[in-house]
């Protein structure tokens, strides 16, 4: 008798068992159902939480270019600030410009506030250990561009037009200002 007693306990145990796995099943789908509803209707219904999620998704930069009207890129997002593009100056006079002009002309938009981890002008604690990797790898990373752990170093500071020579000028002045 014992085990006719074991499996009517056996059966009766699965069906309590299935019955709660049933109700538990059904109470998830209708929670699921009815927070889909209140979700939609009135939440992401609301001008609030739409701007939030635009915030969030809005780009963090815009791309300038040069000799074109870029008077409306000012943006400040929240990751990084973009300064309107200096003015297209003639490729002639680009290769002329001293360090000291060409880092106005192109390198103050970031180098001036630190923008997008670039180290400021004068701050030698940022740039000593850029100054130990040598003025080559410097003034290579300045023509090329560089993505470091700190940020983005765009090529040529984002003026294409500057000469390599003019790059070079301008890396030898802001780590003179630098030591």
């Amino acid at each position: 008798m014992s085990g006719d007693q074991d499996r009517k306990f056996f059966d009766i145990f699965m069906l309590v068992l299935g019955i709660l796995v049933g109700v538990a099943v059904g109470v998830y789908g209708l929670a699921h159902v009815i927070s889909d509803r209140t979700q939609t209707e009135f939440v992401q219904s609301d001008p609030a939480y739409q701007k939030r999620i635009e915030d969030r998704i809005k780009p963090v930069g815009r791309v300038a270019i040069a000799g074109k009207d870029n008077s409306g890129l000012s943006i400040a997002g929240p990751r990084m600030a973009v300064a309107e593009a200096p003015e297209a100056a003639p490729a002639a006079a680009a290769a002329d410009m001293s360090g000291e002009q060409a880092y106005n002309s192109a390198c103050a938009a970031c180098h001036a506030a630190g923008v997008a981890g670039a180290p400021k002008l004068g701050d030698a604690g940022a740039w000593a250990p850029r100054i130990e990797q040598g003025m080559d790898t410097l003034a290579s990373h300045a023509i090329n561009g560089f993505q470091g752990s700190a940020g983005y170093m765009p090529a040529k500071g984002g003026r294409p037009d500057l000469s390599d020579e003019a790059v070079r000028n301008a890396v030898q002045y802001m780590v003179d200002a630098s030591r």
